[in-house]
């Protein structure tokens, strides 16, 4: 490409990981002219991507999905076992499932990216009727954060806790070594699909969120309290994100943001990407019938869901452990549907009102509650200093 060339199409996508991948991928079957960007497009996503199986959209064919648990746990003060099936998404296979044969697929970076025009760092200018911006989330900074430091074991080593078919979806046992004045947070272990099992130690809520070392610190105390020890070149992943941003304005001429930085980040757990497929075709007819796609997907009932879901983030990053196990206690004996208007409904508001009603009226002790709603110690955490590490982490952050 020279510099200044111009390009056009009806669609222009901006990052291709999974979300950007999956909204090309649905255009270009549309039948309308696609050009997507990214400086890597054939690069795999380094991140573990997880969800529910129903919130899969149906055009998604099985090969996405790594592995499957029909019933996870999650450990409160009691075990709860989720009848709900859970996966982890194939890297490999989603990638597969969302070829862009018909599209123009170009590795570079975006400097520019308008409403309508995209410009790339060599001069080109890429004009469409609609410009989708999936790049992803800014920089976090003191932002509330989902934090996690997940190392991947052997699935004979890792099988005292996780055996064959299952999962912990939440382990808030008291087994990471932290203390009843340290920030909470829980063990997230599923099997990947290709041998191995992650654990993640993981923090949601705390405005800049928690350090790796000492997420991996916790993550190696809970390993080490079931006999299950590494030889330190396990690989590792980490991950350290924003969980508040907001979704589009109405009628501003700018890129449509998509994805977890249009908003589709859930405030309250981190995930995004089973929201953004499921929205995939929804932003494509709306493209296709002449609406606007930001009205198509943000209705009133969804961003109202998203403004109680920021409360319940809110009232997460302020808990302290015990707390936090009475909280999710009392949430895990809560209706199935009022579980899923938290966890993944786009805008069932009247189940989710009234689920986040009855789990902190059902936190006990009574004087908890207000830790919940932000009457009492609002900013608990706020300006925690961790302690330094003391020594360099042992395995490569990948």
């Amino acid at each position: 490409m020279s510099d200044g060339a111009v390009r056009a199409a009806d669609v222009c996508v901006v990052g291709l990981g999974p979300t950007g991948r999956a909204l090309a991928h649905r255009v270009m079957r549309a039948g309308l002219r696609v050009i997507a960007i990214d400086p890597r497009p054939q690069r795999l996503w380094p991140p573990t991507f997880s969800c529910w199986v129903d919130e899969l959209p149906e055009w998604l064919p099985p090969s996405a999905i790594g592995s499957r648990i029909e019933a996870p746990t999650v450990w409160t003060g009691t075990e709860h076992r989720i009848r709900r099936p859970y996966c982890v998404l194939s890297k490999q296979g989603l990638y597969d499932a969302l070829p862009l044969d018909d599209a123009q697929v170009i590795a570079g970076r975006a400097t520019r990216v308008d409403a309508h025009e995209v410009e790339l760092t060599d001069g080109t200018v890429l004009r469409a009727a609609a410009v989708f911006d999936t790049r992803g989330l800014p920089p976090l900074g003191q932002r509330r954060a989902a934090s996690a430091h997940g190392i991947f074991v052997g699935e004979e080593t890792a099988a005292p806790m996780i055996g064959a078919g299952e999962g912990l979806l939440l382990d808030w046992r008291p087994e990471n070594g932290a203390g009843p004045g340290e920030p909470p947070s829980f063990l997230y272990a599923v099997p990947i699909g290709d041998g191995t099992v992650i654990f993640e130690e993981t923090s949601l809520g705390l405005r800049g969120g928690m350090p790796q070392h000492e997420l991996r610190r916790r993550t190696l105390n809970r390993l080490a309290a079931h006999g299950i020890r590494l030889t330190g070149a396990e690989p590792s992943e980490a991950a350290h994100y924003p969980l508040d941003q907001p979704p589009p304005k109405r009628g501003v001429a700018r890129p449509i943001p998509f994805g977890s930085r249009g908003g589709m980040m859930h405030p309250c757990t981190g995930y995004s990407v089973a929201d953004s497929l499921a929205l995939v075709d929804t932003a494509v007819d709306a493209l296709r019938t002449g609406r606007d796609p930001i009205d198509a997907l943000w209705p009133r009932r969804a961003r109202l869901v998203y403004w109680m879901r920021m409360r319940g983030l809110w009232g997460l990053g302020r808990l302290t452990t015990e707390q936090s196990i009475a909280m999710f206690d009392a949430f895990f004996t809560e209706s199935e549907r009022g579980q899923r208007a938290l966890l993944s409904a786009h805008d069932d508001y009247a189940a989710l009102g009234a689920v986040l009603f009855n789990t902190v009226a059902h936190t006990w002790p009574f004087r908890w509650r207000y830790d919940l709603v932000g009457w009492t110690n609002r900013n608990r955490w706020l300006g925690y200093e961790f302690t330094r590490p003391r020594e360099p982490m042992t395995t490569e952050i990948e």
